[in-house]
């Protein structure tokens, strides 16, 4: 469920454009280790969204700079490099195969591995994970819209679901997980996430203990016999909520660090800068004793801000238009490095309100001009760019040809606008969007659309929640579609569904369907690659036959750095260049 569980990250939340301000002086300075390399020093990365919770984990907190940070705060038992490899971190603790039938995995936290306030990392945290990973008390049912959801974890549930209560070691430093059935990516299924003992603390509890007692003596949900459960339902909204925030709390309980850095200032939309923790030995050792993160908003203020000096690092969202920017970045002797990232930017419609009808989502989707929003926003950086035909497979993927061939997105190729005005059938349906109005190419995607769709008789409205808290909006009502993006690994299958089955932690539009849901529940027990590819393409089958929505385009990632830093290694998945922190340096 942390950071490095695989779970596709909201790429949508986008700040103001904000001026650059000035950068970090260097740091303290140590002896030379590699070549002309120091240790020591700091430096300055301009990225494109406001930090808004220090709970990444969460579906409101689940957005690319929350994990980015999360990613240099947290540690655990593995992470995913730039090449979609896992790698186990054995200086945190170990997790290993204890049986194949039943499927069981024990993890341990080495000693001596501790939170920043000097807490132990230990089975409390464990359990806390597993069970806000799991939804294995959770007794909600979402058709119906009864019983509770006690934690609202963004990832795929479809792993951990099917564990039973774990086993906690007798060292108070490891639990077991036994799997009712088998699950593919149990190697990836589960990490260390939040304190416990914080948790415990501030949902009312005395210690790290009684939350430990709570959590074993809590029945397994029931959705046919919901029972509401008080104490845990402090825990969890304190899980869902307690860590949101867009300046530095006055408790630092609420910040802490397992991982390299540790957070020590935040201006409100502005900048986060944190220092290295200087315990963390569970790990690889990081070269700088500061990063410094200023949000920026568009490609042109990141831009700048590397030309005059005040950001060392951008990763800038690149649209048509803004290659003559990095050109000019590339000819004053900046790196800069373009790459596909493994995620899409897509339009969902809500299956409630004026869309609760299939037609009139049917009408709307040939109304939106795909190939003229992926001329305007990606035609520049991507030679001959196309509009993505699949939910489940990037054009990359040798699926994605086939699976196109079949699943439905040939009905939408191009706009319609006939056929539109008859399946509406003289209705004049008012849709509300929400988009982020401060991202550029959000919001030049909303304008097509209105602009199109007007010719078809509907009314397209600004949802008027686009802000810097854009993501927790996806929860709440208000709004009739959402232009957004989804970025994951690789690595794995549950990235589908996460997003895809009934009642799932990144389901905001309320997408349900049986088969869809059969496949996905099958996939989580196949290890077998080509049988994984065709539940896949099962999937995105049915979810273009009910006209979800439609993918627009594979997003695009450029990074530009300056000569005076090194070790920059650009990922296409979630965490872009932070992946691997540790490794950035001065020259």
């Amino acid at each position: 469920m942390p950071l490095r569980r695989l779970i596709q990250v909201i790429t949508a939340a986008v700040a103001a454009a904000l001026v650059m301000s000035g950068c970090s002086g260097p740091g303290g300075t140590a002896p030379v280790v590699v070549g002309e390399t120091k240790r020591g020093g700091s430096v300055t990365v301009a990225e494109v969204n406001a930090f808004t919770s220090f709970n990444p984990f969460s579906a409101a907190g689940n957005t690319d700079i929350n994990t980015k940070i999360g990613q240099i705060t947290h540690s655990g038992f593995y992470y995913i490099d730039n090449t979609e490899k896992v790698v186990r971190n054995e200086k945190f603790g170990r997790f290993e195969k204890v049986s194949d039938r039943p499927l069981k995995v024990k993890y341990t936290v080495n000693e001596g591995v501790k939170w920043s306030d000097g807490a132990p990392i230990d089975a409390g945290d464990l359990l806390l994970a597993w069970a806000a990973g799991s939804g294995y008390f959770d007794d909600a049912n979402a058709k119906s819209g009864t019983g509770t959801r006690y934690f609202s974890a963004a990832s795929d549930r479809t792993g951990l679901a099917a564990t039973a209560l774990p086993e906690i070691g007798s060292d108070g430093r490891s639990i077991t997980l036994e799997y009712l059935s088998p699950y593919a990516d149990w190697e990836v299924a589960f990490d260390v996430g939040l304190p416990a003992h914080v948790v415990a603390a501030k949902s009312g509890l005395n210690d790290e203990g009684d939350l430990i007692e709570l959590l074993k003596d809590s029945p397994r949900g029931d959705p046919d016999r919901p029972a509401a459960n008080a104490a845990l339902k402090r825990v969890g909204d304190f899980w869902n909520t307690g860590f949101d925030t867009k300046s530095l709390p006055q408790d630092p309980a609420m910040y802490l660090s397992s991982g390299p850095y540790i957070v020590r200032d935040i201006v409100p939309d502005a900048s986060i800068t944190l220092v290295r923790n200087k315990d963390y030995v569970w790990g690889a050792e990081p070269y700088l004793d500061q990063v410094t993160v200023r949000f920026t908003g568009s490609a042109g203020a990141a831009a700048e801000a590397l030309r005059a000096g005040q950001a060392d690092i951008i990763a800038p969202q690149p649209s048509a238009g803004t290659e003559a920017l990095f050109d000019g970045l590339a000819a004053q002797g900046n790196t800069v490095e373009r790459y596909n990232q493994s995620g899409y930017d897509h339009l969902d419609l809500k299956f409630s309100g004026p869309f609760a009808e299939k037609d009139v989502r049917q009408a709307f989707l040939k109304t939106v001009p795909r190939q003229e929003i992926v001329n305007d926003v990606v035609g520049g950086p991507v030679a001959d760019a196309k509009p993505l035909d699949s939910y489940v497979f990037l054009p990359s993927h040798p699926k994605y040809a086939d699976t196109v061939k079949n699943n439905g997105s040939a009905d939408f190729i191009k706009v319609d606008i006939q056929a539109a005005v008859s399946q509406l059938r003289g209705a004049s349906p008012t849709i509300r969007i929400l988009y982020n109005k401060d991202n550029p190419n959000r919001a030049r995607a909303f304008s097509l659309i209105r602009d199109s769709a007007r010719a078809a008789g509907f009314t397209v409205e600004d949802a008027g929640l686009g802000n810097a808290d854009w993501a927790a909006a996806l929860n709440k009502g208000g709004y009739d579609a959402a232009i957004l993006g989804w970025i994951g690994p690789s690595v794995g299958v549950s990235r589908v569904p996460q997003i895809f089955k009934t009642g799932a932690g990144s389901n905001f539009n309320g997408f349900s369907d049986n088969e869809a849901d059969k496949a996905m529940d099958d996939l989580a027990s196949t290890t077998d690659l080509g049988k994984q590819d065709e539940l896949l393409a099962s999937v995105d089958k049915r979810i273009w036959q009910s006209a979800y929505g439609l993918p627009l385009y594979q997003t695009t990632g450029t990074v530009a750095y300056s000569h005076r830093v090194t070790g920059i290694v650009p990922s296409s998945g979630p965490l872009g260049v932070w992946w691997n922190v540790w490794e950035w340096r001065l020259k």
